[in-house]
């Protein structure tokens, strides 16, 4: 089997009055993201960790902030899109794995319904779809709750 992996990585700002998506799941919330999609920084470092393992570029490269179409995109069609891509070149995934950054809310109630989630949109078994979630002990612009950041690694394979 030819193995490749990949990793990911996306930050958005936090803002008050706006809907706070986390991989996949609307998470009740004061804050949250002030981006171009619905901002799910989750769903977008997974993305780019299944692009990158693939050499395929990145999800700015498949789809734009500057396109119209993308606006206010629900990130789960990009992430359907983002595995359809991957399947044209004959790749599946093995697992995927992400953690959130983040000081408040607590995640915990929510990571298996994420996991489930992303599981779904990708085509997978919830168990090859991993999230946890850590603070930052009050320290950055995750820990003073003005942003949200997270990282993913991917392991994709051709049979």
């Amino acid at each position: 089997m030819n193995f490749r992996i990949g990793h990911g990585y996306d930050v958005h700002r936090l803002q008050e009055g706006l809907q706070l998506v986390l991989g996949g799941v609307a998470i009740p919330y004061e804050k949250g993201f002030v981006a171009h999609s619905d901002g799910d920084v989750a769903i977008h470092a997974i993305c780019d960790a299944l692009l990158g393992a693939a050499a395929m570029g990145d999800i700015g490269l498949h789809f734009p902030d500057t396109a119209d179409e993308f606006a206010g995109i629900d990130s789960k069609v990009l992430l359907r899109r983002v595995v359809a891509l991957l399947t044209e070149q004959g790749y599946r995934i093995g697992n995927v794995d992400c953690t959130i950054r983040m000081q408040r809310p607590k995640l915990r109630p929510y990571i298996d319904t994420m996991r489930h989630t992303l599981a779904d949109a990708m085509g997978v078994d919830d168990d090859q779809v991993s999230v946890k979630a850590t603070t930052t002990e009050h320290l950055g612009f995750e820990g003073r709750e003005e942003g949200v950041s997270v990282s993913a690694v991917a392991l994709i394979y051709r049979a």
